[in-house]
Order: structure tokens, then C-alpha cells, then sequence
């Protein structure tokens, strides 16, 4: 019978991955010193581990897994302890009936395989993965671990670095050696890790904060923060200065506040890094947004508005002269709506220029100019030059004063189509801030077409969807019109044409969704248009309710209703509609 070191070397030679003198040499080495004749002819450089997996499994005719693109549920790894698991360089993967798929290092490792056997009581089906990618998995699986990633990655800065730290407790690094930390590669590669691990999870932000005694790490993902593993506090300095070295930032000014941005391609996509840098009492807070374009979805179909209103702003976007504005709080879509309704739009015949502050996404076809206040270039001053470009269609990132929000008005009063954004909550709420900022209610009737009021509500997770029920008496508690709800009711068992409880649906939690039960967002949106009677009201100057009552009695459907109308169709749940949206919208 052929021992498992011998079917190893004939493997390797029948391959010609190493030479006969090669493999004597090893051999030689693991007499003296002991250990696996695999790991000690990759330790000498004979072969690459690479080449040594990928011959593994195909003369043993046994799976490869890249497990840097797997995530692990941890309810399946911890069927091996983590002790066991890391000094075998092993992690269960899945679980079958009575086996499970076991990813190893070293599938000839018998005495492994017979181990976790008598442990477990599974059977084993192996498969293979580098050593460094099983180990690096161990420690992201095993929640309850003390060593994690980032620990084992800081073990050389910890030596170079932290010792000199603490021989200067009272004294923070200079610039000189923040420039040269942030220049080496534990820093390069726990700054890297963050990025990569937020962009692996659809995250639009990071935040790095310092605290007194730790650091903190949180992911914004699909509008919630989500707190990670952080790197030690006394890394914050270096890591602090390796973000501003990327963003081309001064690595010696840590008393105002800096902006700048990065690129960089992470999973065969490049993705654009915009970095702002906020001095604190504890030291200086970082966030970074991440703009990945392979995930913006630039097309007004596809933001997830009701057919109505986009059938609504298709039209109004039709129109030639006039100012569309939309509004929300921070983080509710405000910018790609307005980029949507740009692509609509933009013809080889229109001359589009959009003045922003920053420029998010550089749209081909359209000219795009961030507003730099520090020189003096502000939305005002830029909207005067512009207006002498002769175009025929103005963006405007957002109106924050009179002065702006008076020369967009007279362009949609000159000819052209004016889009921006406003901060307020409600469309009839837009009008009234308007009326509050001083522009007069004749020229709010003789620009404004429509008003689009909008959030974003998270998604249920397809992979983990499952239906539930709600309680009548909270449905009552919503105003909502149950007459729209009656295809979900269930009644009563002994009074059959009562209904006491509607239908449903939410996301259980899965590898998927990152066990949130949600993946991705979609829009919601109220849309107010300028009519004959509203117009009469905002010249009378009527309060924001008397103009939202008569939008409704119209047909306005608010965002409560909008957003409810998406949880009977099972895409959000009613519990995100009441996160984000108010009793009265």
C-alpha cells in the first residue's frame, strides 16, 4: 500500500515541480528537524503553496475552495473547536445528514481526518485551501476568539512600533515617524483589510473614532452602523496618518478639519474613497464614504419608486424650463435621484452642467464642477459662470442660502431645467422653507414644477425571507387603510369573517445578509405638484398642513404610504417603514 508521503512525492515529481535532489534535500530537513514534508518544501522555497494546492487536488481528486470569498456560518464551525481547528489548519465549511465538509491544509493529514471524527461523531468529507486562508478564516469565524485578524496582523508593528510608544507614554509620534509608521506594512495592510472587509459588505461608510481607553471601527451598511473589530487605540495615530497619505492630505495638520479623496481597485472594481478628517477631543475621527459605481444604480426604474411616481417624474423631467427639487434628510438618496433624472435627460442636443460639493460620480457626456469655498468658488459664484455657458439643464447639489437658491430660480425663469436638493422632510415642507428663506411666493409659482420628498428603506433579505403575522390592533395603530390589507387578513377560527391578523413578510437572518435579515435599499417617495389650488395656497402663504391636505385630497400618496404599500409586497418590512418615516408622512 502506498504511504501518504510516498503518493505526496509522486505527485511532485511526476509534475516536476521539484527535482529528485530537491525532494532528498526536504527529506533530510524533516529527519532532523521533523514537521510536514509540505510545509518544509514550501518553507524552502522549492514550490509555491499555490502550485502545491492546486496539484493536491488534482492528483487527489480533491476539491479546491477559495475561502477568502466564503463566509463561514459560525454555527458550523464551531462543530470543531477552535484549538483543534488551528493546530490542524482546519475549518468545517457545511454539514450534511451526518458529514461535513472539512477544508484542510494538508488533506493527507489521516491522523487530522480519524481526530475530528472520534470528536464530532461526523463523517468527513475533505476538501483544500491554502494554510493562510484556513487561518485567517479560523479567527473571522470563531467570534468568541481573543486572537483575532488584526492581532495577528499588528504582532510586527507591535515590535517595531508600540514598544516606542510606550517608552514615551506622555508623548505622542512625530510626523516624522506617523509618515514613516504609516508607510509600513502592518499599517498598509489593517488599513487595506478595512477597506476591503467594508467594501466585501456593501458598507457606504466607514468610521474610525477614537475613545479614551479603545478605538472604535463601525460600517455603515445599507443606512445602519454596524460596529467591527478595531485595531489596538495606539494604532490610531498611524492609521490616521496612512488615510491621509492616500488622500494626499498634510500628514502634519491635525487641528482643522481636511477632505480628500482616493481610488482603488478591490475585487476587479475600482472604487473611489471620499475621506473627511474631523479633529476631536480625543484625537482625530475619520470617515471614509465608498463610492462603488459597479453598485450605483443610475436609472430612475430602478431606485425602487411606485410605477406612479416615476411615470410623474418622467414627466416633469420632460419639461423644458422650470425647477425640480428634492428633498430628505442626510443619506436618503437625494443625490442619485438627481443623477438618475440627469441620465434621463442628457441628448447630445442639452448642454447639462451640474455644480457640486463633491462631485460623487463623474457621469460621461455631463460637465461636472465642485464648489471650492476656500478659493471663493461657491455655489452662487459658480452658478454666474455657468449661466453664461449657456446651458440647458443646471444641477445644484444642494440650495444652503438665498443667494443660491434666488439665481436657480431666475434660471428656471430664463429657460432653463434647474435641479437640486433641499433639507427638509416633507415636500409641502420644502415649499414653506423656501418661503422662510426669503423667496417670494410669485416667483415659488412662476419656477417650481414639483417637489419630490423621499427615503430609503432597507430591503428583506431574499435567501432568508419568511412570512409572519401582525395583530389587527397594531395595524389600527398605523391609520392605515385596511381595505388595501384585506388580501392579507386571516380570520378568526370561530368567527371566520373577522379578520384579526394580517400577513407579512421579514428576513429570518442568514450568511447572505450578514444575519440582519436585510440586503440593499430601495426608494420611497412622495411627489407634490405645483396645480392650480396649491399655487393659490403658497400665495396666500398658507401653512405647510393646508398645503399637504390639498396635495392629498389631489392624489399625493405620502412616504408612510408608499413605504407600506412596498411591506404588503413583500420587499421591506414594516418595521423599516416606521424607522424612517414619521406618523405624519
Amino acid at each position: 500500500m502506498v504511504s501518504l508521503k510516498e503518493r505526496l512525492t509522486e505527485l511532485l515529481i511526476s509534475n516536476k515541480l521539484i527535482t529528485q535532489e530537491q525532494l532528498n534535500q526536504a527529506l533530510e530537513v524533516q529527519s532532523e528537524k521533523g514537521g510536514r514534508l509540505s510545509d518544509i518544501i514550501v518553507d524552502l522555497k522549492f514550490i509555491k503553496e499555490n502550485e502545491l494546492i492546486s496539484v493536491l487536488s488534482q492528483g487527489l481528486g480533491v476539491p479546491l475552495i477559495d475561502l477568502k470569498r466564503f463566509k463561514i456560518d459560525y454555527e458550523i464551525a464551531k462543530i470543531v473547536p477552535i484549538d483543534i481547528a488551528r493546530r490542524y489548519q482546519i475549518i468545517p465549511i457545511s454539514k450534511m445528514g451526518d458529514t461535513i465538509t472539512l477544508t484542510m491544509a494538508d488533506p493527507l493529514n489521516i491522523f487530522a481526518i480519524d481526530h475530528v471524527e472520534a470528536l464530532t461523531g461526523y463523517k468527513i468529507n475533505p476538501i483544500i485551501s491554502p494554510g493562510e486562508d484556513i487561518l485567517q478564516a479560523i479567527e473571522l469565524s470563531y467570534p468568541d476568539t481573543t486572537k483575532g485578524v488584526i492581532d495577528n496582523l499588528v504582532k510586527e508593528l507591535a515590535v517595531s512600533s508600540i514598544e516606542f510608544i510606550k517608552e514615551e507614554k506622555e508623548l505622542l509620534p512625530t510626523d516624522q515617524e506617523l509618515d514613516r509608521i504609516s508607510r509600513e506594512p502592518p499599517v498598509i495592510k489593517i488599513t487595506n483589510m478595512l477597506l476591503e472587509e467594508a467594501t466585501n459588505k456593501r458598507a457606504s461608510d466607514i468610521l474610525i473614532e477614537p475613545w479614551d481607553i479603545k478605538l472604535r471601527v463601525r460600517f455603515r451598511i445599507d443606512g445602519v452602523l454596524h460596529e467591527e473589530q478595531a485595531p489596538p487605540k495606539s494604532m490610531h495615530p498611524s492609521i490616521v496618518s496612512r488615510v491621509k497619505v492616500m488622500s494626499n492630505l498634510n500628514i502634519a495638520e491635525h487641528r482643522l478639519p481636511q477632505d480628500g479623496r482616493f481610488k482603488a481597485k478591490i475585487f476587479d472594481r475600482e472604487i473611489d474613497f471620499r475621506v473627511s478628517i474631523l479633529p476631536s477631543s480625543l484625537g482625530e475621527k475619520v470617515a471614509i464614504r465608498i463610492l462603488d459605481k459597479s453598485q450605483a444604480m443610475l436609472d430612475i426604474e430602478k431606485l425602487g419608486f411606485s410605477e406612479e411616481t416615476v411615470s410623474k417624474l418622467k414627466n416633469v423631467a420632460k419639461t423644458p424650463h422650470g425647477m425640480i427639487l428634492v428633498c430628505g434628510p442626510t443619506g436618503s438618496g437625494k443625490t442619485t435621484t438627481l443623477y438618475s433624472l440627469l441620465k434621463l435627460v442628457d441628448t447630445p442636443e442639452k448642454n447639462i452642467v451640474t455644480v457640486e460639493d463633491p462631485v460623487e460620480y463623474q457621469l460621461e457626456g455631463i460637465n461636472q464642477v465642485t464648489v471650492r469655498p476656500q478659493i471663493g468658488l461657491t455655489f452662487a459664484g459658480a452658478l454666474r459662470s455657468i449661466l453664461r455657458q449657456d446651458p440647458n439643464v443646471i444641477m445644484i447639489g444642494e440650495i444652503r442660502d438665498y443667494e443660491t437658491v434666488d439665481i436657480a430660480i431666475k434660471s428656471a425663469l430664463t429657460g432653463h431645467l434647474a435641479l437640486s436638493t433641499l433639507h427638509t422632510t416633507t415636500s409641502s415642507g420644502a415649499i414653506v422653507r423656501l418661503v422662510n428663506m426669503g423667496v417670494e411666493p410669485y416667483l415659488i409659482n412662476s419656477s417650481l414644477i414639483c417637489v419630490l420628498a423621499q427615503r430609503l428603506v432597507r430591503k428583506i433579505c431574499f435567501y432568508c425571507k419568511e412570512k409572519y403575522t401582525l395583530e389587527k390592533e397594531i395595524i389600527d395603530t398605523l391609520k392605515l387603510n385596511t381595505g388595501r390589507l384585506e388580501n392579507r387578513g386571516l380570520a378568526s377560527n370561530s368567527q371566520s369573517h373577522i379578520i384579526k391578523k394580517y400577513e407579512f413578510f421579514r428576513g429570518k437572518g442568514c450568511n447572505h445578509c450578514f444575519n440582519t435579515g436585510y440586503s440593499g435599499r430601495m426608494g420611497i417617495a412622495e411627489i407634490l405638484l405645483l396645480s392650480a389650488k396649491i399655487r393659490e395656497l403658497i400665495l396666500g402663504r398658507a401653512q405647510e398642513h393646508i398645503i399637504k391636505q390639498e396635495a392629498r385630497k389631489e392624489g399625493m400618496r405620502t412616504l408612510r404610504e408608499e413605504g407600506m404599500d412596498a411591506a404588503l409586497k413583500g420587499i421591506t418590512t414594516v418595521q423599516e417603514v416606521l424607522r424612517v418615516t414619521a406618523p405624519d408622512e
